[in-house]
């Protein structure tokens, strides 16, 4: 009976290593440069953030979008979860937190980057019907239309 005890013990405590082990793998945390207004570095590691889109450089919003995430930021530590999969230009996709607030629907609650329907299949879709329903941030701007088409 000890030995079986032992063995089970042994399993558990494998099956626990292993679990926080991979979690851990999924996870990058640290001080953020921002790039733009979906796009940090986390010790030297590109991080999208997944399922929405900000303006691109020299586009209408870009400088608001990058400026408010500098600021919401701040000097905290950022925790994304990855994503399997990065995207097209071999960034890491992941859904980030500061303080347990996803910075992504705060993005898009704000109206600093919109529901990027294609890949959050509607996500932040409550977030960004506010967010333009009282024309924050880009929603108030006269922006790119293409850009919009990105968004749901």
């Amino acid at each position: 009976m000890k030995k079986l005890s032992l063995i089970l013990f042994s399993i558990l405590v494998l099956i626990s290593y292993s679990i926080s082990n991979s979690s851990e793998k999924n996870v990058a945390k640290g001080k953020a440069r921002i790039i733009d207004g979906d796009t940090i570095d986390i010790d030297k590691e590109k991080i999208r953030f997944g399922g929405i889109n900000s303006p691109e450089r020299n586009e209408v919003g870009y400088k608001l979008a990058k400026d408010k995430l500098i600021k919401k930021i701040a000097n905290q530590v950022v925790t994304c979860v990855r994503e399997k999969n990065k995207d097209k230009h071999q960034r890491t996709v992941a859904e980030c937190f500061v303080d347990g607030e996803s910075l992504s629907s705060f993005m898009v609650k704000n109206g600093y980057a919109c529901d990027f329907i294609y890949y959050s299949k509607g996500k932040y879709a409550e977030e960004q019907e506010y967010a333009k329903s009282k024309k924050l941030g880009i929603w108030k701007m006269k922006y790119n239309p293409s850009w919009e088409k990105k968004c749901g």
